[in-house]
């Protein structure tokens, strides 16, 4: 029974980090989309489009690199690729309001 009690500590313990990690990939995600926020205003003033593969395959590579596990590289990859794909939902959906009130 000892064990058990000790195991179930051991998840306690665990998941309250884990909990804790959750959040700060919470605020971390939305100063990263900030970020990107920013970047789509730059890009629609210099009249660049959103979406550019080199600088996606560049941040895939650098954090493809900078990984040191346990999650595998495809898994980084595949991570940071949703990731890249909802910053550029979140641009496409700032330009539209740029032109919106431009339009008015």
């Amino acid at each position: 029974m000892s064990e058990e009690t000790s195991d179930e500590k051991t998840i306690d313990y665990w998941r309250v980090r884990i909990d804790e990690l959750d959040l700060e990939l919470v605020k971390l995600f939305n100063e990263r989309t900030q970020c990107a926020i920013e970047i789509g205003h730059i890009k629609k003033r210099l009249g660049l489009e959103i979406y550019s593969p080199s600088r996606e395959a560049q941040v895939i590579a650098n954090v493809t690199a900078a990984n040191q596990g346990p999650l595998d590289a495809e898994a980084i990859r595949r991570l940071f690729e949703r990731v890249i794909d909802e910053a550029r939902r979140i641009e496409r959906i700032e330009a539209s309001k740029d032109e919106e009130k431009e339009e008015q």
